[in-house]
């Protein structure tokens, strides 16, 4: 499995594109500067299926529009953080940034299980940071797409609307049932593995004991 990653937007989210056939690529979370987005998927050599999104927070969808019209791609995302995906743009707008409004169509709902699209993808439910939040999580490569569940050396917010604490503690234990081998690929910041995050992470060594 291939993954290139490249970091968008004054919050530099996380964008990643994979596949293991070029013809057969996903992008996760175009967050932002779409012609950036554009220029980098052209100069891939790859051709996506579609835009799947770990949650719907506005620094991680602001390049789905143009990606979306560019491609004609269904964006893929969980129903719970449709209501955030609509109000994407205003919520931008008050934090003092623009994004330009997500496309209400075609989008696909996401539920838990097998992806039945690129490469070979588990889509695991894991709320907390964000209604709707979702991790990608291919097994052969043992590799996670955790959004903004997990980060190096951090987790997700708990403090933003729809956000809730007991949740997000729930969903990083049910990340913690994957090999602790599994590569993080985290909405933002660096790489990392759940062994790391175990020794490292003063979170999730409170909330696994």
């Amino acid at each position: 499995m291939r993954i290139e990653t490249r970091a968008f937007g004054p919050l530099q989210a996380n964008a990643y594109l994979v596949w293991d056939d070029p013809e057969r690529a996903v992008l996760v979370d175009p967050g932002d500067e779409p012609k950036r987005v554009l220029d980098w998927i052209r100069t891939s050599g790859v051709r996506p299926q579609a835009v799947l999104l770990t949650h719907a927070h506005f620094d991680h969808i602001g390049a789905v529009r143009a990606v979306v019209e560019t491609y004609d791609l269904p964006v893929r995302l969980h129903p719970a953080t449709r209501p955030v995906y609509e109000r994407a743009a205003s919520a931008a707008m008050r934090w003092g940034l623009f994004i330009d409004p997500p496309p209400t169509e075609p989008l696909v709902d996401l539920a838990e299980g097998p992806l039945d699209l690129g490469p070979g993808f588990r889509v695991w439910h894991l709320p907390g940071h964000c209604p709707g939040h979702v991790t990608f999580y291919q097994p052969q490569a043992e590799a996670v797409f955790s959004g903004d569940l997990l980060f190096a050396g951090g987790v997700g917010r708990w403090d933003l609307p729809g956000a809730n604490l007991d949740d997000l503690k729930r969903s990083i234990r049910r990340l913690y049932e994957l090999p602790e081998a599994t590569r993080v690929y985290p909405g933002h910041g660096p790489a990392t593995t759940l062994a790391t995050e175990r020794r490292a992470n003063p979170f999730v060594q409170n909330w696994l004991t």
